[in-house]
């Protein structure tokens, strides 16, 4: 970049006692530029963020924020100095109080303790022309809880520009927008840019990072191992920067569907949102296929994934599954007829912490005698299949007889994984089964439910990752507040309309 710089990490460092999440990292930002900071999960790329902002204290290394062509020191471990140097974050996982609209959202903390009254009109005409520059628009006068997704994310940058930030941070900023949604909040970026914002996005999605970037920061294991500039990078190269060698890719070959696996007839799911409810459900995932579900978060997802796993009883309908009705549909029923489950909260749903990595791996299988006899358990057995696992999928820890809570996000994932597959479950239901990992484990979940496909399985895969869709789906079915539509096209514009509830 020829623009003058506006920010310097100089060889930043941060242990969590004997792991190393930041090795000497430096990094400059230039005025007017969007950077892209990538890297595999662990890699230490919030680390580093939250050091920027001021979550963090670095163990040694320092911030310059550059005034006038002029380094300034930042004061390091507190976040009102960042805020104060124009810093501004916005994280993946919304901060908004959603009872108060959006304009009092926007003006949250600018305002002091003590103040007597509240100037709204100098506040809306800020925001008014903050809005007028950068292209994001909003409802100020709407309580955020009746936002829709995307304008929460306009708001939260809304915020972060009000508060005078000239330095934009955004982490995963696309995980939950839909295609348009996405295109046109680069689109403000890059406006934005223009007049002079500098961004660090930090992100998964290639094609994104390829289209809007202007530059790419690659970390790896908590050291920064290149950059390069953007129009002279592809998707092969950064990923070999990413995990050291290229990603293999599983293509998804034509396979002829068989018998149905899972049929939803008329299945309903009352409750007080969209995010809780299905509305007549109707669906088939057949034998040999993957049967991908798109949609933004929020739009029923839950609902379906809880009554396939059988943890939401439904309201109405019926469930099948290889040709017979579920009478009484939960867990114990729907493991017993075949069904392999990919939940969505890994913590919460997918394993119980306080028991060991090794008793994970078995918890679905207490009915086999090779892993208990007459109420007792083989724990010799036991062990020796979570040994096998963790080798075979790469689940790493402390140990196989650590709790299982003191696994990392991914590796909690993989244990999941393991799991399942080693059941050869008739359906696999796959619900976010990619998040948190990084390109290669992700790449192989993808080999391995296509490798489900191909021996018999149905695979329902619930993702709010298109691309992951297209790559692996044979079919797809949108859904958009708890109504499931299929759709015939594999274009991205028409299946993001659908998503936002529009007709293509």
């Amino acid at each position: 970049m020829t623009s003058p710089r506006v920010l310097s990490l100089n060889a930043l460092s941060k242990r969590f006692g004997s792991v190393v999440a930041n090795d000497a990292v430096s990094l400059d930002l230039h005025r007017g530029e969007v950077l892209a900071l990538l890297g595999e999960n662990g890699a230490g790329k919030t680390t580093l963020m939250n050091m920027l902002f001021g979550h963090y204290m670095p163990d040694s290394g320092g911030i310059d924020v550059y005034e006038n062509g002029q380094p300034q020191p930042l004061t390091l471990g507190h976040p009102q100095a960042a805020l104060a140097a124009g810093i501004g974050m916005v994280h993946q996982h919304f901060a908004l109080a959603e009872n108060l609209t959006a304009l009092d959202n926007i003006s949250l903390g600018s305002e002091p303790l003590f103040a007597l009254r509240r100037s709204r009109d100098r506040v809306r005409a800020k925001v008014q022309g903050i809005m007028d520059r950068s292209g994001l628009n909003a409802p100020l006068n709407v309580p955020v809880g009746h936002l829709s997704v995307g304008e929460r994310q306009r708001v939260e940058i809304l915020k972060a520009l009000y508060h005078d930030a000239r330095i934009l941070v955004l982490d995963e900023p696309t995980a939950v927008l839909t295609p348009q949604e996405a295109d046109a909040l680069f689109d403000n970026i890059g406006a934005m840019t223009r007049d002079g914002l500098s961004v660090i996005f930090i992100s998964h999605k290639l094609r994104e990072v390829l289209a809007f970037s202007h530059r790419i920061a690659v970390l790896r294991h908590g050291v920064k191992v290149g950059e390069m500039v953007t129009a002279d990078a592809d998707e092969r190269a950064i990923a070999r920067m990413m995990v050291g060698a290229d990603t293999p890719v599983t293509a998804r070959e034509p396979m002829r569907p068989g018998a149905p696996v899972l049929t939803l007839a008329d299945v309903t799911v009352t409750a007080r949102s969209a995010r809780d409810s299905l509305q007549n459900a109707n669906l088939t995932v057949h034998a040999h296929e993957v049967l991908g579900i798109a949609g933004v978060s929020g739009n029923g997802q839950s609902a379906l994934a809880g009554v396939i796993s059988g943890l939401l009883r439904p309201t109405g309908g019926s469930i099948s599954v290889d040709g017979r009705t579920i009478a009484h549909p939960d867990p114990l029923a729907m493991i017993g007829a075949g069904v392999g489950r990919i939940p969505e909260d890994r913590h919460h749903d997918g394993i119980v912490g306080s028991m060991s990595v090794a008793e994970n791996m078995v918890i679905e299988r207490l009915d086999d005698p090779q892993v208990q006899r007459h109420g007792l358990l083989n724990r010799d057995a036991i062990a020796q299949n979570g040994q096998a696992l963790s080798q075979s999928y790469d689940v790493r820890g402390p140990g196989i007889e650590s709790p299982a809570r003191l696994l990392s996000g991914g590796n909690i994932q993989k244990l999941i994984l393991a799991r399942v597959f080693e059941q050869s479950p008739r359906l696999i239901l796959a619900n976010q089964p990619t998040r948190g990992l990084d390109m290669g484990a992700a790449a192989e979940v993808g080999r391995r439910l296509l490798a489900a496909r191909a021996r018999g399985a149905g695979v329902l895969l619930i993702s709010e990752d298109l691309d992951e869709i297209l790559g692996l789906a044979d079919r797809i079915v949108v859904i958009h507040d708890g109504k499931l539509v299929e759709v015939a096209t594999r274009d991205r514009e028409e299946i993001g309309l659908k998503m936002a509830g529009e007709p293509a």
